[in-house]
C-alpha cells in the first residue's frame, strides 16, 4: 500500500477535507474528485459516472475491488444541502473547525462524515486484511439530496444493464437517534409531493353572492383530506401522514375576492398506499371541492422494505459489540437513495447520528466518527473472513 494509502486511515481527516469542499447538490464533482483519487490510491478500479447536463449535470463514481463473491457495496453521497444564513453559523459552514470536540461544517453528519468513517475504515482494513476473494465496492453520488434523478437511480440502471451484480448493500446514512448504533434501517416509506392550483370567481369582498373564493374551495379540500387519518401504520411502518408545506394566493387586494388558491403538499406512506392510490384519492376529492382545479404531482418513490438478511444480523452484532447497543430496526424518517438499491440485494441502512443534520452549525462529535469507523472496520473483517 502506499504512503498516501496509508494516510487515509484517520475518518476525521477525510471529514474536514470532504466538507471544505463546496459541493452543495447537485455537485459537479468536486467532492466525487476527492473520493476517486482516495479510492484509486487504495487499489479500486473507479469509473467517472456523468449525467444530465448544464444546471442538472451530476457526477457519480462506482468504484470496486475485486472480482468475486461476496459483493458489499457501500452507498453514499457528498452533495450537501444549501448552508442557509452563514452568518447564523458559529463558524463559516464549509470551513470545518473543531469546537469542543466536534467538527462543525454542512455535511458533517449527512453525509460526508459516514463517507468519510467507511473509507478510513477500508485503508485500515486493506493495511491488515484482504477480501479472501470477494468484491467491495461503493457507489457515492452527487444527487442524493435533490431532484435524485442524475445520481444513483442513473449509475443502478447503468450497471444493471451491464450484468453487474451484488450480495448486500451498505447504506451509510445518518440512522442513529440519540446515539450512535441505536438504529438501523432496512426500508422506509414512499413520498410524493403535489402542487394543487384551485380557481374560483374574483369579485368584491362585500358582495360575495357574485362571486366564488378560491381559499374557501382550497379550506374546503383541506378540511376533507385531514378529517380522517390515511391509516394506522402496518407491520413494518408508522402511520402514513400528509403535511401541507406551502399555502397561498395571489391576490394583493384586501376587498377583492381572490380567483386562485394554491398549496404545496406531501405524503408519507406506507405499503398500504401507493403513490397512484393517493394520486386518485386527493383527485376525487378536488372533484367535489374544487371542480375547477390543476394538480402538478412529484413521484419519489413507493413505500419498501428489504428483506432481513444474514447481513443484517451480522451488522447488529458488530453494533452490539462496539457499542453495547441493541439496535432498533427501523423504516422511519425521510427517503434516501436505498429506495433504488433494495431490488437488486438485501440492504441495510447505517450510520452517524442525525439530529443536526441540515440544521445551522451541524456537527458531529470527533468521537463518533472514530467509533463509526470502528464498526464499519469490524464489520469488513467479519463480512470477508
Amino acid at each position: 500500500m502506499s504512503d498516501k494509502a496509508s494516510g487515509l486511515t484517520n475518518a476525521a481527516d477525510l471529514a474536514r477535507q470532504l466538507i471544505r469542499v463546496e459541493s452543495v447538490t447537485p455537485d459537479q464533482g468536486a467532492a466525487i474528485g476527492l473520493a476517486c483519487a482516495w479510492l484509486e490510491s487504495l487499489g479500486f478500479t473507479v469509473r467517472r459516472l456523468p449525467y444530465g447536463t448544464g444546471a442538472e449535470a451530476v457526477d457519480n463514481l462506482y468504484a470496486r475491488l475485486g472480482t468475486g463473491t461476496p459483493h458489499l457495496c457501500y452507498a453514499g453521497h457528498l452533495d450537501v444541502v444549501p448552508a442557509g444564513a452563514e452568518s447564523a453559523w458559529s463558524s463559516p459552514p464549509f470551513a470545518a473547525e473543531e469546537q469542543g470536540g466536534m467538527l462543525i461544517g454542512r455535511g458533517a453528519v449527512d453525509m460526508k462524515g459516514g463517507v468519510a468513517c467507511f473509507i478510513a475504515a477500508v485503508a485500515r482494513f486493506l493495511q491488515q486484511e484482504s477480501l479472501s476473494g470477494g468484491s467491495l465496492s461503493l457507489l457515492l453520488t452527487g444527487d442524493e439530496e435533490g431532484a435524485a434523478q442524475n445520481g444513483t437511480k442513473k449509475v443502478m440502471e447503468t450497471l444493471v444493464q451491464e450484468g453487474e451484480t451484488w450480495s448486500h448493500f451498505l447504506v451509510g446514512e445518518p440512522t442513529s437517534v440519540a446515539q450512535l448504533g441505536d438504529t438501523v434501517k432496512i426500508g422506509r416509506r414512499g413520498s410524493l409531493n403535489m402542487e394543487i392550483s384551485v380557481r374560483g370567481q374574483q369579485g368584491h369582498v362585500a358582495y360575495p353572492q357574485f362571486a366564488d373564493n378560491a381559499i374557501h374551495r382550497l379550506n374546503n379540500f383541506i378540511a376533507a383530506l385531514l378529517a380522517e387519518p390515511l391509516d394506522q401504520g402496518s407491520e413494518h411502518f408508522e402511520p402514513s401522514t400528509v403535511q401541507i408545506s406551502r399555502i397561498g394566493t395571489d391576490n394583493q387586494a384586501w376587498n377583492v375576492v381572490p380567483p386562485e388558491a394554491w398549496l404545496v403538499l406531501n405524503f408519507r406512506y406506507n405499503e398500504l398506499h401507493t403513490a397512484e392510490s393517493l394520486e386518485t384519492k386527493v383527485k376525487e376529492l378536488l372533484a367535489h371541492y374544487a371542480p375547477d382545479s390543476e394538480v402538478k404531482v412529484h413521484r419519489s418513490g413507493d413505500s419498501f422494505v428489504s428483506p432481513k438478511s444474514d447481513f443484517l444480523d451480522l451488522l447488529l452484532s458488530v453494533i452490539k459489540d462496539k457499542t453495547g447497543n441493541s439496535a432498533e430496526i427501523s423504516t422511519g424518517g425521510g427517503i434516501s437513495d436505498a429506495r433504488f438499491l433494495w431490488q437488486e440485494a438485501p440492504c441495510v441502512e447505517f450510520g452517524l447520528v442525525g439530529k443536526t443534520m441540515h440544521q445551522i452549525d451541524e456537527a458531529v462529535p470527533l468521537a463518533e466518527l472514530a467509533a463509526c469507523q470502528e464498526i464499519y472496520s469490524a464489520l469488513l473483517s467479519k463480512y470477508f473472513s
